[in-house]
């Protein structure tokens, strides 16, 4: 009977860790997410809305969970996710028109820029755009100056006054903590160094960020002038003299419409509707109109495809998760592209400041290996600049915005050193070493002269292959790569001026050139890379649960484990293999 009661709690532990275990898993679902495609149903007589107060993304990600399919993400509203979405309403009977309210956009102006265009497109339809805030910030004006009526809130603010940035200096800093980071650049623009070397901005990286800021203003200017009937030299004036620092004033110069509170505003939005004014105004807001787009574009029927592979972030070496171009990623995204015969051509979408050296050639190395088979085409975000650009030099088009920031093509090195904090804490650091240059950098001792010189000759190396990617990519000389290398950043419009881009537009123009070299006429699109997460890694993390191989080595120990997984190993292998006959950890 005790051997039966035992057999019983045992089933019924089981049973009991089962059932706790399908609940973990069903909240864990909530909690992270899913691919539930819960598609929103459009009303007759609907707007659409766009309160863009969330991250925008040129590529909204998609995200598989390694044994744990129910919780694999495809989310739909990155950048051009909304604007298929914008295109879509255009022919959708249903969606009356767009209204644009409080939005605090958090996207780059490049982005602003691209979902401002597919508005003007919407617009052609016919249908009407209205625009509402309590504050408009000059990013969100710039979106909302396309639309047919621009609202304020009679005691909000308008922030029109032209472009500015910052820059923090950390050269006194430095000395007084004894945190220093000894920085080694080869190039005079490279001004990401300047702030640990200087107290103040060089008149060559004020020369730059004068010039692309003046850049980015001139094309906000011209847009807002265009849509709004006021000159340049108007909007210029506005914002030299703060012009609309009240309501009434934005009025009188014309950048905004009318004044009113949001009931007011909702009234009118419903009289362009006819809706009856006791009745509910029907909304649809932009993200969930994407989730239901998506599908219906998906449901092309063309057997051709292209594929849209996002570089977002900074450049690793390595795998990596969205908000980073890990280049193992970004190549097996490259290679399956390459791969599959179905695609027939690839653009490459770069939004990036660059990153690890070594990351980017690698990529470079496998956008070489694609163009053999099919062509490659970089379309350019906000920004492209230093491994961004390197990863684009090659590609048989580059297609960027007038807004994109681009170029930088410079190179430099950064290592943190504390062996003055040490000093001032009493630390003492003492190394013993088998030869000459064993130990190439200590965060506790100074860089000497002879570590720098190497580290020196590295980035020479560097900036001598960057340049030569450039020179060979962009049929240059190098004496032209120089001209405008030396780690300076350019505009879209100086870029294209400059031969380091061949046309502006945005990622629709890269699919036209895409399509036109792969000489197809219709076609999908297919968007990488896809990001694999391992739950069970994620979970033993945060100390959640265990790894089955942490439960394994717990169980029949660290050695045997290893032993059984070496089995494996050979038993799997299959023909003649070229590998060293023996596992080996060197220690």
């Amino acid at each position: 009977m005790k051997f039966l009661g035992r057999v019983l709690s045992t089933v019924v532990g089981i049973f009991v860790f089962c059932a706790i275990g399908f609940f973990m898993l069903v909240v864990l679902g909530a909690l992270f997410g899913g691919s539930s495609e819960e598609v929103v149903t459009v009303k007759p007589d609907s707007v659409l809305e766009l309160k863009l107060d969330f991250p925008i993304n040129d590529y909204a990600g998609k995200t598989v969970f390694k044994d744990y399919p129910f919780l694999n993400e495809d989310d739909k509203n990155g950048l051009f996710n909304l604007i298929d979405a914008i295109n879509y309403a255009a022919t959708d009977d249903k969606i009356k028109g767009i209204t644009i309210e409080n939005n605090f956009i958090d996207a780059g102006i490049s982005q602003t820029k691209a979902l401002r265009e597919a508005l003007i497109d919407f617009k052609k339809s016919g249908k009407f755009i209205t625009a509402y805030a309590d504050v408009f910030s000059q990013k969100d004006y710039y979106l909302s100056s396309v639309a047919d009526t621009i609202m304020l809130n009679p005691a909000g603010e308008l922030e029109f006054k032209g472009f500015y940035t910052e820059m923090l200096f950390f050269k006194d800093f430095q000395e007084k903590s004894g945190i220093k980071l000894e920085v080694i650049r080869h190039g005079k623009y490279k001004n990401a160094a300047e702030p640990f070397l200087e107290n103040e901005m060089s008149d060559a990286n004020r020369e730059q960020i004068q010039a692309y800021l003046n850049g980015l203003w001139i094309e906000v200017k011209k847009d807002i002038s265009e849509a709004r009937e006021i000159s340049v030299a108007d909007l210029d004036s506005i914002a030299d003299n703060l012009l609309v620092r009240t309501p009434q004033l934005a009025v009188s110069t014309k950048l905004i419409d009318k004044l009113g509170y949001y009931d007011d505003y909702e009234s009118q939005l419903k009289t362009a509707v006819a809706v009856a004014s006791d009745k509910p105004l029907n909304r649809v807001c932009i993200e969930d109109y994407a989730l239901s787009v998506a599908p219906k574009l998906r449901a092309k029927s063309s057997k051709n495809k292209i594929a849209v592979i996002y570089a977002e972030g900074e450049i690793i070496y390595g795998t990596a998760e969205k908000g980073y171009v890990g280049h193992l990623t970004i190549n097996k995204a490259i290679e399956d592209a390459r791969e599959d015969e179905r695609i027939k051509a690839i653009v490459l979408r770069i939004n990036s400041p660059g990153g690890g050296a070594l990351a980017s050639e690698l990529i470079w190395r496998e956008i070489e290996l694609a163009k053999k088979k099919k062509p490659v085409i970089v379309s350019m975000g906000n920004m492209a600049t230093s491994g961004g650009y390197y990863i684009a030099a090659h590609a048989d088009k580059i297609v960027a915005q007038s807004t994109t920031i681009t170029g930088s093509i410079g190179v430099i090195g950064m290592l943190p050193n504390f062996s003055k904090l040490a000093d001032n804490m009493g630390i003492n650091a003492e190394q013993v070493k088998t030869n000459k240059n064993a130990i190439p950098f200590s965060l506790l001792e100074p860089l000497d002269d002879t570590q720098r010189q190497f580290i020196k000759e590295g980035i020479r190396d560097t900036y001598t292959l960057f340049s030569k990617r450039v020179a060979e990519g962009r049929d240059m000389t190098a004496e032209d790569v120089e001209a405008i290398a030396q780690g300076r950043v350019w505009t879209g419009v100086d870029a294209l001026e400059r031969g380091l881009v061949d046309e502006l537009g945005g990622l629709d123009l890269a699919l036209k050139h895409a399509a036109e070299a792969a000489e197809i006429e219709d076609y999908k699109i297919k968007e990488f890379p896809v990001f694999e997460k391992d739950l069970d890694e994620m979970l033993e993390a945060f100390g959640l649960a265990k790894a089955k191989e942490t439960i394994m080595k717990e169980e029949i120990g660290e050695t045997n484990y290893k032993l059984m997984k070496e089995v494996k190993r050979l038993s799997e292998k299959e023909g003649v293999q070229l590998m060293f006959p023996y596992s080996m950890e060197i220690k």
